[in-house]
């Protein structure tokens, strides 16, 4: 069997997503180098970061942060594409595995992961959430509750990309609502997304997750862009 694996990975080498060369002996999207190598923001070890200074006297939060750097032509870029665009979902786990990580070094307790949803509009056209795998990764290292179906997003809005700050905040409103809230009273509850800009879609989900009794909310993206 083992020569039989060996010759499957010889013909169909197993093909890091970062920098393209071969992974040998594992079945990992990225390759350990890459992975040990990413640009990390260390934003986490900052609780007045440039990300959690977008949610200033917005909606209170008890942190905010993005793990990875994110800049045009660097591996996270490439990473995030791959996972948002070519349905790469497992680059997503394996950098929710990295968030996880940086928080489970810390003190900061979660009770629940929250991926953004997509309207099921969007996901059908792309077939899949990519903050849902983010999200399974954190999990996957903090052993806490994952819920996908609480928050939800109820009307279907255009992409974000060429829009203005102020047009993002407008494009956001009333477009999320929650449900089964009783499952999340009192606990403290970690919202992930792939990337955060303005974060007016974060700001949204915040404000209705902070509705709920009792509840704390932070927020964590791979990267900001």
């Amino acid at each position: 069997m083992k020569f039989v694996s060996d010759f499957v990975s010889l013909m169909y080498p197993n093909i890091c997503s970062a920098c393209n060369g071969v992974i040998h002996n594992t079945d990992s999207v990225v390759c350990s180098f890459c992975l040990s190598n990413l640009a990390k923001s260390y934003e986490f070890k900052d609780k007045q970061n440039k990300t959690a200074q977008l949610f200033w006297g917005k909606v209170p939060l008890e942190h905010a942060f993005t793990t990875f750097k994110y800049v045009k032509g660097n591996k996270i870029q490439r990473l995030i594409y791959d996972l948002k665009y070519d349905g790469n979902t497992e680059v997503g786990k394996v950098l929710g595995v990295e968030v996880g990580r940086e928080i489970a070094e810390s003190k900061l307790k979660i009770d629940v992961v929250i991926p953004v949803p997509l309207h099921p509009k969007k996901k059908k056209m792309r077939g899949y959430n990519q903050s849902l795998f983010i999200a399974q990764g954190v999990q996957e290292i903090l052993k806490c509750d994952l819920n996908d179906y609480s928050l939800q997003r109820i009307v279907f809005t255009e992409s974000q990309t060429r829009k203005n700050k102020l047009e993002r905040h407008d494009n956001m409103d009333e477009k999320f609502a929650v449900f089964n809230t009783e499952s999340l009273e009192g606990k403290h509850i970690l919202v992930v997304d792939d990337v955060i800009t303005t974060g007016a879609t974060m700001v949204e989900c915040c404000k209705l997750i902070k509705g709920i009794k009792d509840t704390r909310v932070s927020v964590s993206a791979l990267a900001s862009g």
